[in-house]
């Protein structure tokens, strides 16, 4: 029996960016439900892996790969990339036939340089697809809306009814689509190790046809994972590797980074730079993110009980999977999710900045203790922006893993993460 489909937050992003170009690209991470979701618009769909005509199909693209667009529109060509050709093909048709929404591309990696020959900018609009929300797993109950923080119209109260056992639970099972509907917990979980043993065996082998190690593909994301939600530099990740008993040069680590990322395992977060009130010295690395907790959950083998045993793990993971939905929130609103640390030591975990340059900060503690410090440390970082030249802040906000959400008399947000959407 087919699953039921859960509506996905990308869905009106797919709408919306169709009704404006002549094709749509959705980039992400295999497994995180970018077929399935175009296929809820398309009309025709072209599976250029279906091992039945997967031969015949590359012969087409390598003849004549305008027979492969050829249906009713919005035509859907899934894993385009494996016949790069069809990138200048469906830019050619797009100026041919002078339309919007006739084609949605999908691919779980990007190609390799020169594969394509023209960038398809103003033809082929790009959106990045990640991972499930808490809110479209039906696990966050969505009383407080990040639009509505923007535009100033949420009351702030509001009481989650996600434990932290249950939030235990959805980290490291993450947000796939087929374990968030699986109804056995230990399957679901199993399928997280899967997914982590195909990127070591076999996604990161295919990327470029360059044959890798994967004991050291394995030592790498083992790394990251206990460096996650850090500015971990590449020494520092090297250093660490080294301690893992697997020597690796910092050359072929940048190397396997730069593939993580194409396969859209690795999703680092960049650095926030605002125009300060005074010269402060910013932290311009960024910090390290897999595009779902559930991948540094499961490299480390935490399990969601080894996770409640271990709170500092949990705490650094937590933040992960804040930054995960605060990015599929933040896409629908037309913004980007960044950090920002200075010199001083001043941080916020996040800070989300939309095209209009309006702007909000987010800091995550999991327990109630650490509220009042991060309180504390929004409100400096609000004192130091210039507001001549940008806009004050939309909201300040601490997000965290408590049931309680409110607003404090400084104006500061308290949300719970079960209570977020977008």
């Amino acid at each position: 029996m087919e699953q039921k489909y859960l509506g996905r937050i990308a869905d009106k992003v797919l709408r919306a960016s169709l009704e404006a170009s002549g094709a749509v690209l959705i980039e992400g991470p295999k497994w995180c439900g970018k077929t399935r979701t175009a296929e809820e618009v398309a009309a025709s769909t072209l599976y250029m892996q279906d091992p039945d005509h997967t031969e015949s199909y590359l012969q087409a693209a390598g003849v004549k790969p305008s027979l492969l667009l050829e249906g009713e529109t919005p035509r859907l060509i899934d894993e385009w990339q494996m016949a790069p050709v069809l990138w200048d093909a469906v830019r050619f048709a797009v100026d041919r036939r002078r339309k919007s929404g006739q084609f949605i591309l999908t691919g779980s990696a990007v190609p390799r340089d020169n594969a394509v020959k023209h960038t398809g900018t103003g033809r082929i609009s790009r959106m990045l697809m990640r991972p499930m929300s808490l809110f479209e797993s039906l696990e966050s109950n969505g009383a407080i809306s990040l639009s509505a923080l923007f535009s100033g119209t949420v009351g702030g109260e509001c009481l989650s009814t996600l434990s932290v056992e249950r939030l235990a639970f959805a980290l490291a099972r993450g947000g796939w689509p087929a374990s968030v509907v699986e109804p056995k917990s230990n399957i679901a979980l199993r399928r997280v190790y899967d997914y982590v043993e195909s990127v070591i065996g076999v996604d990161v082998q295919r990327a470029d046809g360059v044959k890798k190690s994967p004991a050291r593909v394995r030592a790498l994301m083992r790394s990251l994972a206990r460096n996650v939600s850090t500015q971990a530099s590449l020494a520092t990740i090297r250093d660490d590797i080294a301690g893992d008993e697997s020597a690796i040069t910092e050359r072929t680590m940048a190397s396997y980074l730069s593939i993580l990322r194409r396969i859209f395992v690795v999703e680092d977060l960049p650095a926030w730079n605002p125009a300060l009130r005074s010269k402060t010295p910013l932290r311009t690395a960024p910090k390290r993110h897999f595009v779902d907790p559930s991948i540094a959950a499961a490299v480390l083998r935490a399990s969601p009980e080894k996770l409640l045993s271990d709170f500092n793990t949990f705490g650094l993971l937590f933040e992960s999977l804040c930054v995960r939905d605060l990015r599929v929130y933040a896409q629908a609103l037309d913004g980007e999710v960044f950090h920002y640390r200075d010199k001083s030591g001043l941080e916020a975990d996040a800070v989300i900045h939309l095209k209009d340059g309006r702007w909000g900060a987010v800091e995550v503690k999991m327990g109630a203790v650490e509220i009042e410090t991060a309180a504390r440390n929004l409100m400096k970082l609000k004192e130091k922006v210039d507001l001549d030249k940008m806009k004050e802040p939309s909201f300040l906000m601490v997000l965290t893993a408590t049931e309680l959400g409110y607003r404090r008399d400084d104006g500061v947000y308290v949300v719970p993460i079960g209570c977020l959407r977008e």
